[in-house]
């Protein structure tokens, strides 16, 4: 048994922190904390995966291609694989709370 919730006031503001907590077949699904990180304009993502996220706590905004979107807690958003996208906000107070879920192919 795992809570989402463990340790997660204990952490590091520095870094952001991201756990795998199932590993199965064609799905990965992390735990991503993290606390006033953004993505570098010069690094976006590119992945090979759907990717599902919802934030459980705390706000943050995504740029996908070029389109901004902010995201509260409960809010989910889908990703395309070969989508460019970079994370542009997160609050530190409350950090955020993070579920990734990343699909391949079958």
């Amino acid at each position: 048994m795992y809570n989402i919730y463990d340790d997660v006031n204990s952490m590091a503001a520095e870094e952001e922190v991201i756990t795998c907590l199932l590993q199965h077949k064609n799905i990965r699904i992390e735990r991503i904390i993290s606390s006033g990180q953004i993505t570098p304009e010069d690094k976006p993502y590119y992945q090979n995966q759907d990717e599902w996220i919802v934030v459980l706590q705390g706000k943050a905004t995504i740029q996908l291609e070029d389109k901004q979107t902010v995201l509260n807690a409960g809010d989910t958003l889908f990703i395309p694989r070969h989508t460019y996208h970079r994370v542009t906000y997160t609050s530190a107070e409350p950090k955020v709370i993070w579920l990734a879920v990343h699909i391949d192919s079958c």
